[in-house]
């Protein structure tokens, strides 16, 4: 590997420290404030189309581990479990509300929970589908896998699902060899403005 410009994130306990910390902080802030928000949604997803509120999906994280990753159920219930660039006729499932959710990447809030469990972190490489044995294989061999996946991250304000898995792997090394004070700011900033100008659907 080249020589870094930054720091090897997965290696540096006192940036891990620092970034679990804050991660804790924010998140129980933001769950508390938006308590009654998260509340309505779960209302209107019940009464737009019959089926669970919270969807729970098995994904990849800390050192290749499974844990289940939360969101609001935004499509038909029975739809199949499959990586979203391999669900056939996509958008043909996804409900009225989860249309809105989706839009504005509001069905993602639910991970502030597996952020405060310690699943995940605020930034970092997004969690894999068990279905994407390619993107699984290159993060263990990259060694990627030993941060906290993020709820988003250098590849998704980079191209998102525009980004080959190649391409993806290599934001994602960017980010934990070559961490550089402040970059989790300037992500969660791009990722806002990623969001408001309606990219932030999937």
């Amino acid at each position: 590997m080249e020589k870094s410009y930054g720091i090897d994130l997965s290696k540096n306990k006192y940036r891990i420290f620092l970034k679990r910390s804050t991660d804790i902080i924010f998140s129980l802030i933001l769950i508390l404030i938006f308590s009654p928000f998260l509340l309505l949604i779960s209302i209107a997803i019940k009464l737009d189309s019959p089926g669970r509120v919270v969807f729970k999906q098995s994904r990849v994280g800390l050192n290749s581990k499974h844990f289940n990753m939360y969101k609001f159920r935004t499509m038909k219930e029975g739809t199949v479990d499959l990586p979203a660039e391999k669900l056939p006729e996509r958008e043909k499932k996804v409900t009225r509300v989860g249309k809105f959710l989706r839009r504005f990447s509001i069905d993602e809030t639910l991970q502030l929970i597996n952020i405060l469990k310690g699943d995940m972190s605020f930034v970092g490489p997004r969690p894999s589908h068990l279905g994407q044995k390619e993107q699984i294989k290159i993060r263990k061999e990259f060694k990627t896998d030993k941060i906290r996946p993020g709820l988003t991250g250098l590849a998704v304000v980079n191209g998102r699902d525009a980004l080959s898995i190649k391409e993806k792997a290599e934001f994602d090394r960017i980010y934990v060899y070559h961490y550089k004070p402040f970059m989790d700011l300037v992500i969660i900033l791009k990722t806002f403005g990623i969001v408001l100008t309606f990219r932030g659907g999937n």
